[in-house]
């Protein structure tokens, strides 16, 4: 694919073939996704690449625990409800997705089986959690350079025929994640991104979220009428 076509056609997977991942794809990904840029070069980010059992044990534990209403223990700073703007869109794509898959506002059961789902990364085949070094928590920077990287690697991974989902639901129980990944202690975890080859059956992976128009977005200064 060229790179404007990776662009336009990307969109996130929830749904996916239970085809396994060669080691060897992975490898590629990353391989393009660590020529990202990065503050000062410094390449803070750690890719932790699971599949098949210990994958399984992360799903069955965090899903296991959010039921059980032990809060969530995400390493990153979050933020308080969505409002405004930022709200609207949340919900834009929500009723997307819903209505992709027939499910009704009012319809607890299946809305709380799709959060189910991000629980279990929608069952992707394997999934990547990104860390950081511990010794660069205290600022910004780090944070910025690993979400860069994330989506080199989303990219990357359309570009070989895989979707991807970035999904913090699957990580919300981190000592889970560490236990089971073996993510040791001088490293923080930022997200993961769920990753397969889509399944273009499920109705949902063909949604398109909406963004807004460049006039909207972007101010340009200088520059000639």
């Amino acid at each position: 694919m060229d790179f404007d076509t990776v662009l336009m056609d990307r969109r996130s997977i929830r749904g996916y073939k239970p085809d396994p991942v060669p080691r060897k794809v992975m490898e590629e990904i990353i391989t393009l996704a660590i020529r990202s840029p990065s503050s000062m070069n410094t390449q803070p980010w750690h890719f932790w690449v699971i599949t098949g059992e210990p994958l399984d044990r992360i799903r069955k534990g965090n899903t296991e625990r959010n039921l059980a209403g032990i809060p969530a223990s995400r390493e990153i700073r979050s933020h308080d409800a969505y409002q405004g703007k930022h709200r609207d869109r949340q919900k834009e794509i929500a009723v997307q997705l819903f209505d992709s898959m027939g499910i009704a506002w009012d319809d607890k059961a299946r809305r709380n089986d799709w959060v189910l789902r991000g629980f279990r990364q929608f069952d992707a085949p394997a999934c990547v959690v990104m860390t950081y070094d511990k010794e660069l928590q205290h600022g910004d920077i780090a944070q910025f350079d690993v979400g860069a990287v994330v989506n080199s690697l989303v990219l990357a991974a359309w570009s070989r025929g895989l979707g991807c989902v970035i999904n913090s639901q699957g990580i919300m129980q981190s000592p889970v994640v560490r236990e089971h990944a073996g993510i040791p202690d001088d490293q923080l975890i930022q997200t993961c991104v769920a990753i397969g080859y889509p399944d273009f059956d499920f109705a949902a992976n063909n949604v398109r979220s909406k963004r807004s128009p460049v006039s909207e977005v972007a101010r340009f200064v200088g520059f000639p009428d």
